[in-house]
């Protein structure tokens, strides 16, 4: 391995080789710069940024706004508090498929298109929740208290671009595919008020895509990097803890003691990822290298009211305003083996999403005895917190508007599918669930054409990142519900 007089490498490490007194090039900026990106910036998501809102299909059916209802199992992640609402044991597992993607074309009139890795993100994001109301298994001396888990995928997944495209020396894949672990207790204080607090622990797993953050580009053969078209790539991974409250507030129920208004409200914290790697060349190991995410803090609330709840119809409507601190994405400082530390800005802004949503539901059907049927539809919209400085084409994100629907089936003890197959047992057990659901939600996310000018990519050939991004996603979730 040597240098040449120009401070290009001359000689790229293969697969199994290893790089060696490379400081010079890692003391490049331009090189610190694509560190930081590619540790700290994940992929395009469905609301904002990199964060995922679609955590179950009944949320989703009705564009998010679901932290002051929170009467399944996914309260977990919408509003813990609100697992005071449910009886006995009750799970709920789902997979989110995500499809569409993005057209550029730049001032030149150059093309390229941008999807998750195929026509949908494989492997799907995932959730899954379990709540149990402690009272109800005979742990009556605890009083009104509920314990959960949840395991979601709360931020990026993998997004790509051919390796050929016109911005191939900014980014070609990238990807960040986290789990949030949710730890939840929830009590109710009161007919009128629940509390509920729990930990989020964010980490990877093997199970889970490549299970780190993973950034691919090419070389842009500019000062202090290799030649033209080499592969690059940075990887690295951590584990951190945050942690969320909220309180569910019902001012108002019927005869049967079901809310007629509820007002919810969820504060999520920050968390803090030191993610470590490696920078890699054509495969081979150049140095270590390592960033700090800081995932945003998230405070939402919500107001949820019921025109019509009775013993044979409910209708809902609700309103949701979701502040994401993204500010916290300031900078993606590099932290080098070499002991250097250089900045790099990002100056993100914190962002508003308003979601509007509603259900009718059918609980006393004639023609399916001891089922609910849960007809949704709801609405989104989402501002971008990136600015131009520092947009990266895998999170080609800009104001978004979401419009969805869905369907629940709930068949409960007594009930039987297609009429044959009984769906539960109203006594319940182990072995012998009081009913099953399912949940199903399509959503289209739009988002407003962008023209990105003034980009500062340190690693691309100036200017190719600047051009229109054309944005179109399409969600589709599944849930199965099991009532113990």
């Amino acid at each position: 391995m040597r240098f040449g007089t120009n401070g290009v490498l001359d000689n790229i490490p293969t697969a199994q080789g290893r790089c060696v007194g490379l400081w010079s090039w890692l003391k490049s900026a331009s090189v610190a710069g694509s560190v930081a990106l590619a540790c700290l910036l994940p992929t395009m998501a469905s609301a904002g940024a990199f964060r995922i809102f679609d955590q179950s299909a009944s949320g989703t059916a009705q564009g998010g706004a679901f932290a002051a209802q929170a009467d399944d199992p996914s309260a977990i992640f919408f509003n813990p508090a609100g697992m005071t609402q449910l009886r006995g044991v009750q799970t709920s597992f789902g997979f989110m498929f995500i499809g569409g993607g993005t057209s550029y074309t730049s001032p030149a009139g150059a093309t390229a298109h941008g999807d998750f890795g195929g026509t949908i993100a494989l492997p799907p994001p995932f959730n899954l929740y379990m709540s149990a109301n402690l009272k109800d298994l005979g742990f009556a001396a605890l009083g009104n208290l509920s314990a959960g888990i949840g395991v979601v995928s709360p931020f990026g997944i993998l997004y790509r671009y051919p390796d050929d495209g016109p911005f191939s020396t900014a980014v070609t894949r990238q990807s960040l595919p986290l789990i949030d672990i949710k730890p939840t207790l929830a009590y109710k204080l009161s007919d009128q008020l629940s509390i509920g607090v729990g930990a989020d622990i964010y980490t990877f797993a093997s199970f889970w895509g490549s299970g780190q953050s993973v950034t691919k580009f090419n070389s842009s053969g500019g000062p202090g990097l290799p030649p033209p078209g080499t592969r690059m790539e940075v990887n690295g991974g951590d584990t951190a803890a945050g942690f969320n409250v909220s309180l569910l507030y019902t001012p108002f129920r019927n005869e049967d003691g079901k809310p007629l208004a509820n007002i919810g409200l969820v504060y999520r914290s920050q968390a803090t990822m030191h993610l470590t790697g490696n920078l890699l060349a054509n495969g081979g190991l150049v140095a270590d290298a390592s960033t700090t995410l800081v995932l945003p803090q998230v405070f939402t609330g919500g107001i949820s009211v019921w025109p019509i709840r009775d013993r044979r119809h409910e209708w809902k409507l609700e309103l949701d305003v979701d502040m994401t601190g993204w500010k916290s994405v300031r900078n993606t400082d590099v932290h080098l083996s070499n002991g250097a530390t250089i900045p790099f800005p990002q100056n993100w802004r914190n962002t508003y999403t308003t979601m509007i949503g509603t259900e009718y539901k059918w609980l006393d059907l004639e023609a399916l005895p001891a089922w609910e049927v849960a007809l949704r539809g709801g609405y989104w919209h989402s501002q971008t917190p990136i600015p131009d400085s520092s947009f990266l084409p895998t999170i080609p994100d800009a104001d978004q508007h979401a419009i969805s629907v869905g369907m629940g089936f709930l068949c409960k003890g007594g009930g039987r599918f297609l009429g044959v197959i009984e769906c539960g047992n109203a006594e319940g057990g182990i072995l012998r669930p009081k009913a099953l659901g399912l949940d199903v939600a399509y959503q289209a996310i739009f988002y407003e054409n962008r023209t990105v000018s003034g980009n500062l990519n340190p690693v691309a050939i100036p200017g190719v990142v600047n051009g229109t991004y054309q944005t179109t996603f399409h969600v589709g979730m599944i849930n199965l519900r099991v009532n113990f």
